[in-house]
């Protein structure tokens, strides 16, 4: 199908950022006007397997989309969208004056415009799922490959962005790991069991099909690949909902991921970086920048995801038989959502095939608090001899006797006749050592893979 103007909503000036891989195009203006031309084949089709409706009705409608015979301007559709509320009907005009009468006398019969955009809704949002989910799932096993590659890398843990214990590299990616694969296992469940056919007519009741409703939704649902619900749900929001839900939790993942890559990449810090080649994260006026560009995209498109989604679930207080603006405010809202969760899931497994990771700046990061980050570990040792709440307090002031002086903790620490008499010299240098305080980090590492390789 032609068309002289695309959806405004493609955002081409900013789509590296909001618009970046596949899933912009499957859920544009235009995508979605083609899954409401798609709608209208498969209800025609659907009444013509029932003998509802002549079958070469169904043939000539068929005929025309797969001969790309049909010329649906957008610019004419948002016209007539301002003048009726919905684009449908001037669809079926548009539709109705390159149809003969047989198929021009069927279409659309038994519908209303709300199935058709729903339904629409529906197929262009399981489109978006598969590039979706497909991105996500690279992501996550580059993911995995990081973890295994740094699974010895030691960091320094940063609460409130304050060292504060000794972790892995590997450990870390570990918690992006099953994040990616806890939204992947929820997008696959939308995707299986939420997508559905609307179809209710009017009102809900089909009755212009007499008893024929739902052997035509089901026969609908057929031909669409979509769930059959057991009621129409055009007023009862919570598969819109649901979807949007789960894109909100994926873009805070991925936003999770892109905040932290930010922060390891700092110069201070210098953890990471991002792989890309010459030019990617250069500035304007800065020739020696490589800005982590990937990573920001990620924070800027989950930034915008709670608006969104607080608009998906406002809309579910809808009036009666037919939402008066609230489901309208749907209508951009979930393709958006869609576009910028398609965007992020592009832009992580970009990101975290190509990471580059220092495990040496890590370990030198580790060191430079002088040991003061194995505080705990020394006020574990000291405890069965001291009790903890005596060694928790000599530890403390020896650790703040360190910062005031610039001596290194453990010089500090050899100097109190408790430590020496409670640990010496080489239990002491074990509690200092962050490679012998990690705790349950390969038991962890290890659940977290295997959990990856099981899904």
């Amino acid at each position: 199908m032609a068309s002289s103007a695309e959806g405004v909503s493609d955002a081409s000036l900013f789509a590296g950022l909001f618009a970046h891989g596949d899933v912009a195009a499957a859920v544009s203006d235009r995508a979605l006007v083609d899954a409401m031309v798609e709608f209208e084949v498969a209800l025609l089709r659907a009444l013509a397997v029932l003998e509802i409706a002549p079958i070469e009705a169904a043939d000539e409608l068929s005929a025309a989309v797969e001969q790309g015979a049909l010329e649906l301007d957008l610019a004419e559709l948002g016209r007539a969208t301002g003048d009726q509320g919905t684009p449908v009907p001037g669809l079926l005009r548009a539709l109705r004056r390159q149809l003969s009468g047989a198929a021009a006398a069927h279409l659309h019969k038994g519908a209303t415009s709300q199935d058709v955009i729903d339904t629409a809704m529906m197929l262009v949002t399981r489109r978006a799922l598969d590039l979706i989910v497909a991105d996500l799932s690279a992501a996550a096993d580059a993911c995995a490959s990081l973890v295994e590659r740094h699974r010895s890398s030691i960091e320094p843990g940063r609460t409130l962005l304050q060292q504060a214990l000794p972790l892995t590299f590997g450990l870390k990616a570990a918690g992006w790991l099953a994040a990616l694969d806890g939204a992947l296992a929820e997008l696959s469940v939308i995707r299986d069991g939420e997508l559905a056919v609307q179809f209710g007519g009017a009102v809900g009741t089909l009755a212009s099909l007499g008893d024929r409703g739902l052997d035509v939704a089901g026969e609908l649902a057929s031909q669409l690949g979509l769930l059959d619900p057991s009621l129409p749900w055009h007023t009862i929001r919570l598969r819109p909902a649901r979807i949007a839900s789960a894109l909100g939790a994926t873009l805070g993942v991925t936003g999770k991921i892109g905040r932290d890559v930010v922060l390891l990449a700092q110069t201070e810090v210098a953890e990471v970086v991002e792989g890309g080649g010459a030019g990617r994260g250069g500035s304007s006026t800065m020739p020696h920048k490589r800005n982590p560009v990937g990573a920001i995209g990620l924070v800027a498109c989950a930034q915008r995801a709670p608006g969104l989604v607080a608009t998906m679930l406002g809309a579910m207080m809808q009036e009666h038989e037919r939402g008066a603006g609230t489901w309208q405010a749907e209508w951009e809202t979930l393709p958006v959502l869609l576009r910028l969760t398609g965007s992020a899931a592009a832009l992580v497994r970009e990101l975290l095939a190509g990471l580059e990771v220092d495990a040496e700046k890590m370990r030198a990061d580790m060191d430079m608090t002088g040991a003061l980050v194995m505080s705990e570990s020394v006020a574990a040792a000291l405890a069965p001899a001291l009790g903890r709440a005596d060694a928790q307090d000599l530890v403390e002031k020896a650790a703040r006797r360190s910062l005031e002086s610039g001596r290194t903790f453990r010089d500090v620490l050899l100097e109190l006749p408790p430590v020496a008499d409670a640990l010496g010299l080489d239990r002491l240098d074990a509690a200092l050592d962050p490679a012998l305080y990690l705790g349950v980090t390969t038991d962890l590492i290890d659940r977290a893979l295997a959990a990856h390789r099981a899904r």
